[in-house]
C-alpha cells in the first residue's frame, strides 16, 4: 500500500467513524434530555467528516487519472476494495465506541452547560483533565448488552434493510462513479457526476423513512414512553445495518460500476 491509497483510506475511516458516531450523540441527548445540544456538539466532528470528504473526491479522482495515463490500472480495483473495506473497519470500530462515545457526549453537554463557550471545551480536551475523563469513559460493549439484541428491537426489518441499502448506495457511490471513468474514460467526467443520482437516492431513503423512524422513537425516549434500555437496542441495530451497508457495497461496487459507465455513454 503506497502513501496515497493509505491517506485515502485513513479519510474513509475518519469519515464512516464519525458517521458511526453519530448514534452516540443520539444517545447522549435522550440520557441529558439535551438532544438539541447533543447534535449541536456532534456538529464539530461533523465539521471535521465534511473536511476530509472534500480531500477524498480528489484524491480518488487524480489516483484513477494516473492508472489512465499510466499503468498498474489492473491493481485499481484491488485499490478499491481496500477503500470500501477501511469504511467496514470503521463501522466496527464505531459501533464498539458508542459506549464510550454517549458518555463523553454527556460530559460534554454537561461542561458546554456550564461554561458556553465551545473554546474552552475544545482546549479542556487536550489537558490533562479532558483526558482523564476520557480515559474513564472509555468502556467496552458489554456481554448483557450484546445477549439484550434478541428482544424487542424497536424498529421493523423494512426499516434495518432500507438503512442498510441507504448505507449501501451512500458507501459506494462516489467510488463506483469513479472507477466507471476508468472503465469508461471517454466519458470519466460524465460518470463522475452520476455519484450524485445515486446518493440523491440514497438521501431519500435516510430521510424519508429511516430518520424520521428514530427522531419519533428519540422524542418517545426523552418523554418516557420508550425505555432507555430499548432506544440502546434501536440503536446497536442501526448501527449493524449500517455495517451490513458497508458490507454489500463491497458486493455492489463493480456492478454499480459497470452500470454508471454503461449509463454515461447515453445520458
Amino acid at each position: 500500500m503506497d502513501s496515497q491509497l493509505a491517506i485515502i483510506c485513513l479519510l474513509t475511516f475518519g469519515i464512516n467513524l464519525i458517521g458511526t458516531l453519530a448514534y452516540a450523540a443520539r444517545i447522549a441527548g435522550v440520557r441529558t434530555r439535551r438532544i438539541a445540544m447533543s447534535f449541536a456538539l456532534f456538529n464539530i466532528l461533523v465539521l471535521v467528516s465534511r473536511t476530509s470528504n472534500s480531500f477524498l473526491g480528489p484524491f480518488l479522482a487524480k489516483r484513477i487519472e494516473t492508472r489512465i495515463s499510466g499503468s498498474g490500472g489492473d491493481a485499481l480495483y484491488g485499490d478499491f476494495q481496500l477503500v470500501l473495506l477501511s469504511a467496514s473497519l470503521a463501522v466496527v470500530v464505531g459501533i464498539a465506541l458508542v459506549p464510550t462515545g454517549q458518555r463523553l457526549f454527556a460530559k460534554a453537554i454537561g461542561y458546554f452547560q456550564e461554561h458556553r463557550s465551545t473554546a474552552k471545551m475544545v482546549l479542556r480536551t487536550a489537558s490533562p483533565a479532558g483526558l482523564r475523563t476520557v480515559r474513564e469513559a472509555m468502556s467496552p460493549p458489554r456481554i448483557e448488552q450484546l445477549k439484550g439484541l434478541v428482544r424487542n428491537r424497536g424498529v421493523g426489518w423494512g426499516v434495518l434493510l432500507a438503512n442498510c441499502l441507504a448505507q449501501a448506495l451512500i458507501t459506494v457511490g462516489v467510488a463506483a462513479s469513479l472507477y466507471a471513468g476508468y472503465l469508461n474514460p471517454e466519458f470519466r467526467v460524465t460518470a463522475s457526476q452520476l455519484s450524485a443520482v445515486i446518493n440523491g437516492f440514497a438521501t431519500i431513503l435516510l430521510f424519508a423513512l429511516i430518520d424520521p423512524q428514530l427522531s419519533v422513537m428519540t422524542d418517545d425516549a426523552v418523554e418516557g414512553r420508550v425505555s432507555e434500555a430499548l432506544f440502546r437496542r434501536t440503536i446497536v441495530w442501526i448501527s449493524l445495518s449500517r455495517l451490513a451497508g458497508t458490507v454489500l457495497a463491497q458486493v455492489l461496487f463493480l456492478p454499480s460500476a459497470y452500470l454508471v459507465a454503461l449509463i454515461a455513454n447515453h445520458v
